[in-house]
């Protein structure tokens, strides 16, 4: 990591030319420390559909690099269901080839499949938790329907039981087993659930569908249909700033007692950052979640991260 940041530090050119020398500089690094097909494979899964987080794990250490590769492809893989089947029959059907897949990966007999394969090793080198893979995959299910949330309190549920899980499996991949790192990747994981939830508004809009909390909709006379054509007049920018400012509660109750939480688990919380931009950038098109400016990129995160990383804080 180190040779890379010196490139980008006296490379001239343009920023993004130098933050794709920092960029390719980790991701050598990272092929060159683990290289496996089914780890490829995981690392393809995550810089095609969870690109932030792909981001955010290229600066965890080597020892726990691989599994943490793993548990979020296997995330990814997960999430995606839903939207990649045509039927709720097949999607149960795939469900069920993971539950079996993570009921076969504890007997040390994983099916052929790369992002198994990688959670087998990850199992065996870390000794993770099996309940956390299945909270994650009977959470997944139950939104298989894509109906929206009745109240916020079960959004926030979702996403402990999603997003948090896939922290606490990070912190055993560090090796972390500490009640305070546990305590800040609850709320650090309800707070991505929620964000998640803001950002994929416009996504679930041109599906037809909406899933954010009937109570909130309800509560500011928001139709789904006023949702699903993009209207966002003060009414439905007041849906986006409560669920916001929800989220923003928890990443703030996570921060108040870092102090307390050991330095080895602060890798695995860099997620925060991006969560913290979104949320910033939000409020600044006065919470317009349909808002193109909210759709970019952000070039300079790979070296903002690395930053926060330096500076061991979240």
């Amino acid at each position: 990591m180190a040779a890379s940041i010196r490139t980008f530090r006296v490379r001239p050119g343009p920023w993004t030319k130098r933050i794709c020398y920092v960029f390719t500089g980790v991701m050598n690094k990272c092929k060159r420390k683990i290289s496996s097909e089914s780890h490829n494979y995981c690392l393809n899964i995550l810089r095609k559909h969870d690109y932030e987080n792909f981001l955010c794990l290229l600066q965890l250490p080597h020892q726990a690099l691989a599994s943490a590769v793993a548990v979020r492809a296997f995330n990814a893989e997960i999430a995606g269901i839903k939207d990649s089947v045509s039927e709720k029959t097949i999607g149960q059907m795939r469900f069920r080839f993971w539950k079996d897949s993570i009921e076969n990966i504890y007997k040390s007999r994983p099916p052929n499949h790369p992002i198994a394969i990688e959670l087998s090793r990850a199992v065996e080198s870390h000794k993770l938790s099996k309940r956390w893979f299945n909270r994650v995959l009977e959470a997944r299910e139950e939104t298989i329907d894509d109906r929206p949330f009745q109240t916020l309190e079960s959004a926030e549920e979702h996403a402990e039981n999603t997003s948090s899980s896939i922290l606490y499996l990070i912190l055993e991949s560090l090796g972390v087993q500490d009640l305070h790192a546990d305590h800040a990747a609850s709320h650090i994981g309800r707070a991505q659930g929620l964000v998640t939830l803001l950002r994929s508004v416009p996504f679930h809009a041109q599906r037809r569908n909406v899933l954010l909390p009937m109570e909130i909709t309800s509560k500011h006379k928001v139709s789904q249909e006023d949702l699903i054509r993009g209207k966002m007049e003060q009414p439905a920018k007041d849906v986006m700033f409560e669920i916001a400012s929800r989220a923003n509660a928890h990443l703030e109750t996570a921060r108040s007692f870092r102090k307390d939480v050991p330095k080895e688990a602060l890798p695995a919380f860099l997620v925060t950052l991006p969560m913290h931009d979104f949320l910033t950038a939000i409020q600044k098109v006065d919470f317009d979640v349909f808002d193109p400016k909210l759709q970019r990129r952000n070039h300079m995160l790979p070296v903002r991260l690395w930053l926060q990383h330096k500076r061991k804080t979240y």
